[in-house]
This record gives C-alpha cells, sequence and structure tokens, in this order.
C-alpha cells in the first residue's frame, strides 16, 4: 500500500494456536449450517477461455507449483492464480482511469470454502490473497488451509490515492459496491473452476478490512455464513476526525510545532503505561505485564493523581499541569465546539508506548486522515492539486470536518457517514437467522480505533437480543495489543480455524489461544514483546465480558494453562 496515503495500515500481523472448546449448546436455537466439502481442481488456464462474468475480464490464469509462495516459512500448496478487472470505466470529473482489480487463488486440492480477504487503508492496490486468520502475517492463513481467497483494490489504484476521492463512483465502490460486485462473481468463477460452487463463504479483514467485514455483515447477510473482523474502524470517518482531535490537542503542548510527538514523548508515555500497570496489572490475580480486566482498570487508574504532574521541566517521569489537560480528553473521547463526544473513549493500557503508537498519533492525522476527511469522505471534496494535509488538520474546525462528513449534494449523493458506516451494525437478525456466526477481535491498546467503540457496538448487539448475543456473535479484547497487531501483547493466534469450527460444527469459541511473538518466531518478532516473557508467552482470549484471571494455585505465568475465562 502507498504509505504516505493509506488511512488504517495493517503494519504487523499476528497468528497462532486455537483453543476452541465447548460445544454448541448455547445456540442449539439457531440453525447448524453443514461442514464444507472438498473438490479438486480441473485445470487452471483454461479460465481464461471458460469463464464469463458481466463487465469482468480475466486477464491470466497460472498455474502457481506447490512452494512457490511461502506465508512464514511455510510453503503454500499448488493453486491457480487468476487477476481481472471489473468495471473499467472513466471518471467523469478527473479523467482517471478506474476498475475494480481483483486477484483469485484457487487451491489444486480445495476444501470446498471461499474466504473474501478485505484489506487495510484505503486499498489501491491487489495484495497476494491469502486470507490471514487476524490481523496480517502470520503461521497460518485460509489458502494454506485449502480456501479459494480473492483480493482487491476496491476500485482504484494506489496511484490515485487519495485523490479518487474526487470520483463519486470510486468512494461508493471503496465504501462498500466493489466487495457487492466481487461476491458473485468470485462465487461464479469458484464454480466454473471446480463443478460446484462455494459450501460455505467466509468474509474478513483487520482495520478497515474490519470495516469492510462489518459492511458485509449489513449489507450482504446472506452472502456469507462466517465473519470475522479485527480491530474494525467501522465509524472509520469519524475516528479519523478524532484522531485530528487529538493532533490539534498534541499541538497545544509540542515543543516543537513541526513535531507532534514532542507533545507526548516516547518515555512520557512510557511512563504513563507503567502507572497504568501499578493501578491494574494485579486486578485479573496476576502480576504479569497484562492488564486482562480493562472494564476494572478504567476505574482504577486516574491520570490527574496516578501520573507524576512536573514540578519543574519535562523529563520523561512525568506530565505537565498543560499535557494533562491536553491528552485528558482524548482518552475520554473527541469532542465537537460544543463539547459533544463524537466518538468513543480510548482506555488507558499497558501497550500506550508500543511501537506503531507514534505513527498512528501523530504522523497519522497530518498525513492519512487528512486526506481521507479532506479528499475521500468531504463533501465537497477539496482540491488534490492544491491540498496540504497538515495545514487542513491543524488550521481546520472539527465542527466543518463533522459537516463535511455527513454532507451530500447534487454529484455526491451519499455522504460518508452513509457509504462507509455499516447499515444498522446491531442490527443483525438476518445472518443470524440462516446460522452465521460472527467474530471480532480488537487490541486494547489500539491508538487509532478504540476498543471502547467496539465494546459499545457488542453492547448494542447484546441489548439487541435480549442482552446475550454469545449464540451467534463473540468479541475478544486483545491485552497490549496495538492496531492489528504489535504492543506487549500475545498477538498471534488464529480466529479462522474457531470461526469455521462453529459455523459448521456447532463449537462456539470459549476462548482462543494467543501467543506473543518473541525472538525467532516464524512470522517475525515483535519488538514490543518485554525482555521478561517467555519467547511463546500464551494466554487465552475471552468473549467479552469473560476476562482472563489466574486459576487458583497456579503459578506458571508464561501458560495459557494457568488461566481461565470467568
Amino acid at each position: 500500500m502507498n504509505v504516505p496515503f493509506r488511512m488504517c495500515i495493517v503494519a504487523l500481523g499476528c497468528v497462532a494456536m486455537l483453543a476452541s472448546c465447548g460445544g454448541g449448546d448455547d445456540d442449539e436455537d439457531l440453525p447448524h449450517l453443514s461442514a464444507a466439502t472438498g473438490a479438486s481442481l480441473a485445470s487452471c488456464t483454461e479460465l481464461t477461455n471458460r469463464f464469463s462474468f458481466a463487465n469482468t475480464q480475466i486477464t491470466s490464469a497460472t498455474s502457481v507449483a506447490a512452494g512457490t509462495l511461502t506465508v512464514a516459512g511455510t510453503p503454500i500448496g499448488a493453486h491457480c492464480l487468476v487477476q481481472g478487472t471489473m468495471d473499467p470505466r472513466t471518471g467523469a470529473i478527473d479523467g482517471q482511469s478506474y476498475a475494480i482489480g481483483f486477484e483469485m487463488r484457487l487451491p489444486n486440492a480445495w476444501n470446498g470454502r471461499f474466504f473474501h480477504q478485505a484489506n487495510g487503508g484505503i486499498d489501491g492496490n491487489v495484495v497476494p490473497a491469502t486470507g490471514a486468520v487476524n490481523g496480517g502475517s502470520g503461521l497460518a492463513n485460509a489458502l494454506q488451509m485449502g480456501f479459494s481467497v480473492i483480493s482487491s483494490d476496491a476500485g482504484h489504484d494506489a496511484s490515485q490515492n487519495p485523490a479518487f476521492g474526487v470520483d463519486p463512483q470510486a468512494r461508493l465502490d471503496y465504501g462498500y459496491q466493489a466487495a457487492m460486485k466481487l461476491t458473485p462473481m468470485a462465487k461464479g468463477l469458484i464454480a466454473s473452476a471446480y463443478g460446484k460452487g462455494p459450501d460455505r463463504s467466509y468474509f474478513g479483514g483487520c482495520s478497515n478490512g474490519g470495516r469492510h467485514t462489518f459492511v458485509a455483515m449489513t449489507r450482504m447477510p446472506e452472502q456469507y455464513d462466517g465473519y470475522l473482523a479485527g480491530a474494525p474502524g467501522y465509524r472509520l470517518p469519524l475516528a479519523a476526525i478524532a484522531n485530528i482531535f487529538g493532533a490539534q490537542q498534541y499541538a497545544t503542548v509540542a515543543t516543537d510545532p513541526a513535531d507532534l510527538g514532542t507533545g507526548y514523548t516516547q518515555a512520557e508515555r512510557a511512563t504513563v503505561s507503567a502507572a497504568v500497570l501499578a493501578k491494574c496489572d494485579a486486578l485479573d490475580g496476576a502480576i504479569d505485564g497484562l492488564v486482562q480486566d480493562t472494564t476494572a482498570c478504567q476505574q482504577a487508574f486516574d491520570l490527574q493523581s496516578d501520573v507524576p504532574t512536573c514540578s519543574g521541566a519535562r523529563d520523561g517521569t512525568c506530565l505537565s499541569a498543560a499535557q494533562k489537560t491536553a491528552i485528558a480528553p482524548i482518552f475520554s473521547g473527541a469532542v465537537d465546539g460544543s463539547g459533544n463526544k463524537f466518538y468513543a473513549s480510548f482506555p488507558y493500557d499497558s501497550g500506550h508506548a508500543g511501537g506503531d503508537v507514534s505513527f498512528w498519533e501523530f504522523f497519522a492525522p497530518l498525513v492519512l486522515d487528512s486526506g481521507g476527511v479532506g479528499l475521500i469522505w468531504g463533501v465537497p471534496p477539496a482540491d488534490p492539486a492544491s491540498f496540504n494535509g497538515p495545514a487542513f488538520s491543524l488550521g481546520t474546525s472539527i465542527d466543518a470536518m463533522l459537516a463535511s462528513v455527513a454532507a451530500t449534494n447534487g454529484t455526491y449523493t451519499e455522504s460518508a457517514l452513509s457509504f462507509m458506516l455499516p447499515a444498522q451494525p446491531t442490527q443483525l437478525q438476518t445472518l443470524k437467522n440462516r446460522g452465521a456466526k460472527v467474530m471480532v477481535y480488537h487490541g486494547v491498546s489500539d491508538s487509532i480505533f478504540s476498543v471502547d467503540d467496539t465494546t459499545a457496538w457488542y453492547e448494542g448487539l447484546r441489548a439487541n437480543n435480549s442482552g446475550d448475543a454469545s449464540n451467534f456473535a463473540r468479541f475478544f479484547r486483545v491485552p497490549g495489543m496495538n492496531h492489528c497487531a504489535g504492543g506487549p501483547s500475545t498477538d498471534q493466534f488464529d480466529m479462522l480455524t474457531a470461526l469455521v469450527d462453529w459455523v459448521e460444527k456447532g463449537q462456539a469459541p470459549d476462548s482462543v489461544i494467543a501467543s506473543a511473538r518473541g525472538p525467532g518466531n516464524a512470522a517475525g518478532a515483535n519488538a514490543d514483546v518485554p525482555a521478561g516473557w517467555s519467547a511463546s508467552r500464551s494466554r487465552p482470549l475471552c468473549p467479552y465480558p469473560k476476562v482472563a484471571r489466574l486459576k487458583a494455585g497456579a503459578t506458571d505465568l508464561e501458560s495459557a494453562a494457568s488461566f481461565e475465562c470467568r
């Protein structure tokens, strides 16, 4: 992805072992979908001529030998790589060429399942269609498991980011229409390749990919049987404006106006993280560098009293009174000019000094969020030729930004709050009643999309299902984890296997085992893993509102077996 203009990069990935226990007793009242059955690929290269779909061109179909592609050092089996485009056109406003680019990877030995890989950022690249089982690079993937997988650029090329926002149709394709157009085409291509369509279909991604997944849950509840959403930025335009709100707050205390990070340095963030641990680490029964009881921690920790206030110069061991005044509203939740909160609060957690926090808090609002708000979502969009991201973010009122993403006109007939957001995300009766399942995970220390926002969504879902949605949707908070991965956390896990077992076997996931990515990890080490941890420390991820707590008498703080969800 083009780094200067991605909105929601998935910087690091995660994946690992699974613990999917518990039967399907709690969802006996819902349909149980049958398991998929596999098939063999008849021919690859013939697909260029054999398959036909409206407004679609298959540009190539190439056999890929086993081991040619590897993920985390693991060779991927033989498969067919199909590349193509849908709906080519010329933009009426900017004269640019647009199309929905895609690739599909079809295993020679297919398991009967289809995975729609929703990519992050503002899309624009057709990345390898492998199908991550959580936030990104990991030890397993859908393609390796035998799924057919599709990946797309969502209707524009990376060279057009973020200026594609001047084209009304490109906005809509990015928001929701590309996925809706690709779905029947992909299922048709699978049927052409194997002689039958997919028995079971899954949709998943992290960050903006999580938003795509939420959109699919509400706009395509009949098309997919399982939805796997990570760090779902399902209110992305509002989250971006909230991040700009944070930048404006940091600017008031930055010692170098050209560097927002001087308003809240790495050392100061580490001091706050340490203070959070001192107050909250033991709440789950184990002093282990992880805050499992996130809810209790927010009640226990107070920025004003638990972090020292500098009596003299800032030296990294304290926060000045002005800093506390500037930073507190970022955590409590961004507000408009009238003091009304328009986005969620952010919880205090142990990963606030994680490696990707400075990127999201100090770079993204000036370069990425500005482009999104000013060019992709605002009505009317700014002029790409003269647009200055930092000046826009620091010089435009929050109220003006909020008004622009809610606006429409004769050219841009859908507001960003329509084409980007899922429609009624707490009303999921259609997918529920047909036996489909939802799994959502979110890092507690995510600094761009708030886990509190996802928690509020799940609480709304519970309220609309007589107080309990666990028979079709489960939500897992990942302590310490930053955006999709990273942070002092156990960020490597496999949610896809758990989802398949739930959909096709009725085995609801009572926990999912997550591991740390210490030195030597095949998917890449996480630099935020504390030196005192085992390189493969493990923990159960618990379905909200349960919390991982130390078992009575357990002493091994490196093993998930010492903890239980309750």
